[in-house]
């Protein structure tokens, strides 16, 4: 019986070429180990490496997807899950608890949070994830009643953007019938409710008032909105239960596809190049894990120039991973409809709107305070903040929430590496975006002066104003 057993070789006295080769392989090899190790040296220890992030099936949800289909959270030694939310309530609930460690939120959202309206919780954001990406849409029905009070172009179409004066009739005549007037938006602190609000009061229509006893919001309303989970708006308006619905993409353009309804107003119309979502962490997150969020915020902000650069040349592809049913999961012709530059009124009505989604360009992804402070004066024009507040605790609330400091440290260190241009960026800033007038009403905002803006409303709270039994009270 053989026994295998290793046969000792002595020792070269000359090394062979191919030794050699190896040799030089080995220190080429230890200088680059030498080298990474420096590297991360250098590199701020992330205190989480592994995380969840929770978001809605929307169009704006992209900076997400495509942090992690191109490898963007990976650079930043990030392995992150994507996880789609039933509704807004879960996913911040969600976040409050730790089940997420951040998503995809509604502006309004860590402010709400914040101020104790509903579920009293510090949430912040560092991340601005999109301007735009909203429209208006109502059922065919109203839209037949709509279109004799519209102007029409020469070519026969109606005048863009579609002002609410003309829906007003359409109220008028189902009040005379007994009927109420029923829409849909997302979320009580959502863009889409604020957005349709100030829309319907531009042409008269009140869209009614929060109170602390009464948190529907219809006080006093000649419009009945009430909240309706976004990808669940297209059937609950061909089932007759709302007469039309505020909402972002592609809710809006499936409307379209499934020709039972007309978009009739985009939120760029409403107001150009508003703010729209956010990253939105637990404060408490955020202050153990600062690195962490650093590098998350790094990922978001390469995403939203990867959609953005090259005049839009990647959305293509964009539109074929939110495609993706562990995304958006909608047809993507459907998402393509707005994704791309163009959207769809009335059916055959395409028009060019190149920033209809925004995720750079404008300084995009900069948490303005300014854009906190317009949302908080929303809801304190609508009664969900009850009492008058001085200008200066809307700008500490804002401070509180929105946090530059955090993404210009993002922003810094990606421009050390090369990976964003400096003149990307509003380094300088203090917080506040240029007084702007570009609204459906021409009404001109400047977040330093909250209460002169609300002041310039004819509905809407101001002053002292308050609600009390079911009506305004106070001046």
């Amino acid at each position: 019986m053989m026994t295998e057993f290793a046969i000792e070789q002595p020792p070269m006295t000359r090394p062979m070429p191919g030794r050699r080769k190896n040799a030089m392989g080995l220190l080429v090899a230890a200088a680059l180990l030498a080298g990474a190790a420096q590297s991360a040296e250098a590199a701020p220890a992330l205190e989480k490496d592994e995380l969840k992030l929770g978001f809605i099936k929307l169009t704006d949800m992209a900076p997400l997807a495509i942090a992690k289909e191109k490898g963007f959270f990976e650079d930043e030694g990030l392995f992150v899950t994507l996880e789609p939310q039933a509704n807004w309530k879960v996913l911040l609930d969600r976040v409050i608890s730790g089940e997420l460690d951040g998503a995809h939120m509604l502006a309004g959202q860590p402010l709400g949070a914040t101020i104790g309206y509903g579920t009293k919780t510090h949430v912040v954001t560092a991340f601005s994830m999109d301007l735009n990406g909203n429209g208006i849409t109502v059922s065919n029905e109203v839209w037949d009643l709509m279109k004799p009070h519209l102007p029409k172009g020469p070519d026969g179409k109606p005048v863009h953007p579609i002002k609410a004066d003309s829906l007003k009739k359409v109220i008028e005549s189902f009040k005379a019938q007994g009927k109420s007037f029923n829409m849909g938006m997302v979320f009580p602190v959502s863009t889409h409710n604020y957005e349709l609000r100030y829309w319907l009061a531009s042409g008269g229509i009140n869209p009614g008032y929060y109170s602390p006893e009464n948190i529907q919001g219809q006080i006093g309303a000649d419009a009945l909105l009430s909240v309706t989970p976004p990808p669940q708006m297209p059937a609950t308006l061909e089932a007759g239960t709302i007469s039309g619905y505020s909402v972002g993409e592609p809710w809006n353009q499936a409307a379209v596809f499934k020709g039972i309804g007309v978009p009739v107003i985009t939120d760029y119309e409403i107001w150009k190049n508003n703010p729209e979502k956010v990253l939105g962490v637990n404060n408490s997150w955020a202050e153990k894990h600062p690195n962490t969020h650093v590098a998350m915020v790094k990922a978001l902000i390469r995403a939203g120039k990867w959609l953005d650069e090259n005049n839009n040349a990647n959305r293509a592809e964009a539109v074929r991973i939110l495609a993706k049913p562990e995304y958006v999961g909608a047809d993507a012709k459907v998402i393509a409809n707005s994704m791309t530059g163009t959207f769809e009124y009335e059916k055959g009505d395409k028009r060019a709107v190149p920033d209809f989604n925004v995720f750079y360009r404008h300084f995009a992804t900069y948490p303005f305070y300014s854009d906190a402070i317009w949302y908080l004066t929303q809801m304190r024009r609508w009664g969900q903040i009850a009492e008058a507040k001085p200008d200066a605790w809307y700008l500490e609330t804002a401070k509180s929430v929105y946090r530059p400091d955090i993404y210009l440290k993002a922003a810094k260190a990606l421009a050390d590496e090369g990976k964003i241009a400096k003149a990307e960026i509003p380094w300088d800033s203090d917080g506040f975006r240029a007084p702007t007038s570009e609204f459906i009403d021409g009404v001109s905002y400047d977040g330093r002066k909250p209460n002169d803006y609300l002041k310039s409303f004819a509905i809407g709270l101001k002053g002292g104003q308050k609600v009390e039994n079911n009506k305004v009270a106070g001046n």
